[in-house]
């Protein structure tokens, strides 16, 4: 089973983190990295902004980060697959916009945020459909 930790910087509502870490594990369990770990961390979204500034020099909010401990194509892949930074503040935006929960937007930025952890990238629509495929699947699990 996948070790998911979490590191709340804002508020998070009661149920979320439990509801994540199961559809999170068995996405990662499928994916072939139950044995791998991960970190994700729930901000606001100044915070989120701070790190976007910092990291890619875009000063804009944006609804998840990612953060690998290794690059595509080492061989060698650790234990700890990097964190997945989520903004919920707009997170909940674009949860109301989609006309579904939190809970389903959470995930969504979730499986995304892993997908790009993985060393994947969308530069093409070839590569997008990865994304849409774990997306997908982490909201059936």
């Amino acid at each position: 089973m996948p070790e998911i930790d979490f590191v709340r910087k804002t508020r998070v509502p009661r149920g979320l983190r439990p509801a994540l870490r199961g559809s999170l594990a068995a996405l990662m369990g499928e994916l072939g990295y139950a044995d791998r770990a991960l970190t994700v961390v729930f901000v606001a979204d100044n915070e989120i902004r701070e790190l976007k500034n910092q990291h890619w020099g875009e000063d804009a909010t944006t609804d998840v980060l990612s953060f690998p401990t290794f690059e595509p194509g080492d061989t060698f892949v650790p234990a700890h697959l990097g964190d997945i930074v989520i903004s919920l503040e707009t997170a909940a935006r674009q949860a109301a916009e989609h006309g579904h929960s939190l809970e389903t937007e959470v995930k969504i930025l979730a499986a995304h945020s892993l997908w790009h952890l993985l060393g994947h990238d969308h530069t093409s629509e070839t590569e997008w459909q990865g994304f849409h495929h774990v997306q997908e699947r982490i909201l059936s699990l």
